[in-house]
């Protein structure tokens, strides 16, 4: 079952992607191992909180943490802890039917994981206040979530390859950032996850591109043009996605060097020939993007590096 306001043409591409998509979920299938989270948290560290155990309240130099590590850490949890709206939105937009419907549990069921390791790592180091990111966690639930392109599936799988590319990234570099081995062991397999499924969406992606390339094509330009992270309506964000940029976790220089344009590469979008003018027009409007994004990312890197 689907959403009724996916239209029909797009039921139609769903249905023509099915068998790419079946393909793809094998392999996901066979490369993919099931890991637990409660092996990579350190629970020897852990000590009673205050409260009904009368055990010791947290306080800021309890954690050991560099804030760049804690924000990011943070951020990610209550991107991660959202999961039952983005289960909706994924399911409402791709189906709860076939190939598809089995891509979309299985996705939630490895993505369950992350959030429930995250947190449980950072209560148990103590890494932050266990009462403000309870507080931050149930209001970000609270608000949910809803995609910038409902019922547009083309812009739908645009923006989830462009953002589990991004969130493996990040992973990636808070890994390299934190020095602490069983943080580096967790965000690790964490990453693991998080490339596997860049790679499904990407291979169905791929597919859509040579099925409708320039209705493709505009997808692209659509989510470039509008792309921000899912956890932008989350308490205090603006402040951890700053601190994730100033840290070089996730900077404009990262999304445009290591997301936007190896994507774009990958999907041969400047090199195909044979467009119509719906195409060539929304190749266009993506060269006048990703030169926009290009100059944001230099003047970032120069505004880091004259504040160093």
């Amino acid at each position: 079952m689907r959403a009724p306001e996916v239209e029909r043409e797009d039921v139609g591409l769903l249905t023509e992607l099915e068998p790419v998509v079946a393909r793809a979920l094998d392999a996901h299938f066979h490369g993919a191992d099931d890991w637990y989270p409660h092996r990579y948290v350190p629970w020897t560290l852990g000590r009673d909180y205050d409260g009904v155990l009368g055990g010791e309240p947290w306080t800021p130099e309890q954690g050991v943490m560099e804030s760049a590590v804690r924000d990011a850490l943070l951020h990610n949890l209550l991107s991660e802890d959202n999961l039952p709206s983005y289960h909706r939105v994924i399911a409402e937009l791709f189906g709860r039917d076939g190939a598809w419907g089995t891509w979309v549990n299985r996705w939630t069921v490895e993505e369950d994981r992350h959030g429930t390791a995250i947190r449980d790592y950072l209560i148990v180091t103590r890494t932050a206040d266990p009462v403000a990111v309870e507080d931050a966690r149930r209001l970000h639930m609270q608000t949910g979530y809803d995609s910038d392109y409902r019922g547009d599936v083309l812009a739908g799988l645009v923006y989830v390859t462009l953002q589990e590319l991004a969130t493996r990234i990040s992973y990636r570099n808070i890994k390299r950032i934190s020095g602490e081995p069983v943080c580096v062991a967790l965000l690790q397999r964490i990453a693991q996850d998080e490339n596997r499924h860049m790679l499904f969406y990407r291979r169905v992606l791929e597919a859509a591109m040579e099925l409708q390339p320039e209705r493709t094509l505009g997808a692209l330009a659509t989510v470039v043009a509008t792309f921000r992270s899912p956890a932008h309506g989350a308490p205090d964000f603006p402040r951890l996605s700053m601190s994730m940029a100033r840290s070089g976790i996730y900077s404009p220089v990262t999304h445009h060097t290591e997301v936007l344009a190896p994507v774009m590469r990958h999907l041969r979008v400047f090199d195909r020939t044979g467009l119509g003018a719906d195409g060539e027009e929304a190749r266009d409007r993506l060269a006048v993007l990703l030169r926009a994004s290009e100059a944001q990312a230099r003047r970032f890197a120069g505004h880091v590096h004259c504040a160093l």
